[in-house]
């Protein structure tokens, strides 16, 4: 379901529930990490076939580590597990061998930048952000993802029309001025879209805006751009506001769907923190589960309590859920990916990617697994 979570670099702890001995904050510089590596591969009983990468580290086709050393801390900026966590209480398995620490940190450019500052080791995103930041230099992995069932008939996004603005089918946008963010999904939903069309930026006018807050609707109301990429309760509010001045919104019929875990490529070289983020997946898996089979609690606990929406738009973001797809075989999605930035590149003059790359796959079978076990007990 998506949600708005603001930012900031407010922090949170979850313990183990486990008595542990007591915490030792992992160094965060990659070096460091690699000269304990061959130490703690010992330590926690890894797979004896695992290769090192030039340099040091857990190799990144190792097998991933089972046992997770004490004093082991991931930081980890995923809002809604986090209370999904809270309230779904035994419900979730997340009595782990390591310990929580919270980050209140989402989105693509929130989560980069504390990368870069090395203080954050997993963030929940959409598809763009990991793309993103390996074009910025930033070595990143994906972990896990998650995506739609129903994918064409709830879709995250829809493009709203300023009003007055007739939008009946996607060669509608010809001549438009498009709202446009290219590190955010919803900028590559834009040139997704114009490609459907068989239309070319120089058919449109993109206007960069960055798609936080309000900022669309804003202008969309102000007749400052003709068309921007809505949903969630953004997007019911808009039309309420705006529909009698003859405000529409088109469904684009493209997926938009992709979410990830993702981090920096060092988190799965320390073999302490591949092992803790084992652990994680699966628990991230069963709570994806538990959010969409238990949708009163969360529209009680997350959004109205925590996210302070009314009754109205709690109950809107819950009839427009989607059933969540978390599979064990990343093909597909890799596949997708790889259409994503072969056309983000031609279409923002920057290098194409190999998409397999971003993904660690040895992740897939563990949130899949997870899921299915869920989804069967549920």
């Amino acid at each position: 379901m998506p949600t708005s979570t603001p930012s900031s670099t407010r922090r949170t702890k979850t313990q183990p529930t486990k008595p542990r001995p007591a915490k030792a904050r992992p160094a965060k510089a990659l070096a460091a990490a690699a000269t304990a590596a061959a130490v703690v591969l010992l330590a926690s009983g890894c797979a004896a076939g695992a290769q090192a990468e030039e340099g040091g580290g857990l190799a990144l086709d190792a097998a991933l580590p089972t046992e997770v050393p004490a004093g082991t801390t991931l930081v980890i900026g995923d809002p809604t597990t986090q209370k999904a966590f809270e309230l779904a209480g035994d419900e979730i398995d997340s009595d782990f061998d390591f310990e929580i620490e919270w980050a209140n940190i989402s989105g693509g450019p929130q989560t980069i930048e504390a990368f870069n500052a090395d203080a954050l080791d997993i963030g929940a995103v959409a598809e763009i952000p990991a793309i993103h930041a390996t074009w910025t230099g930033l070595g990143v992995q994906i972990y896990a993802s998650q995506y739609r069932q129903d994918w064409q008939e709830r879709p995250v996004y829809e493009l709203a029309g300023a009003p007055g603005i007739e939008l009946d089918d996607l060669s509608d946008l010809r001549g438009k001025r498009i709202a446009f963010s290219p590190g955010q999904a919803q900028g590559a939903l834009v040139l997704k879209a114009l490609e459907a069309a068989g239309l070319t930026q120089d058919d449109v006018e993109l206007i960069e805006l960055p798609s936080t807050g309000d900022v669309y609707p804003t202008a969309l109301a102000a007749g400052e751009i003709d068309v921007a990429p809505v949903g969630g309760v953004a997007l019911v509010r808009y039309l309420d506001s705006y529909a009698a001045d003859g405000a529409t919104s088109l469904r684009h019929g493209l997926r938009d769907d992709p979410s990830h875990l993702y981090g920096p490529t060092s988190v799965v070289q320390d073999p302490a923190k591949a092992a803790a983020l084992r652990q994680y997946v699966a628990a991230w898996a069963q709570a994806r589960v538990w959010i969409y089979e238990n949708p009163e609690i969360w529209k009680a606990g997350y959004y109205i309590e925590d996210q302070g929406l009314s009754e109205q738009d709690a109950q809107y973001l819950i009839d427009t859920a989607a059933r969540p797809e978390i599979p064990s075989d990343l093909t597909d999605g890799i596949e997708r990916t790889q259409e994503t930035v072969d056309l983000l590149a031609a279409e923002l003059d920057r290098p194409v990617l190999q998409a397999a790359d971003l993904f660690d796959e040895r992740f897939g079978p563990i949130a899949g697994d997870a899921a299915e076990q869920a989804w069967s007990t549920s």
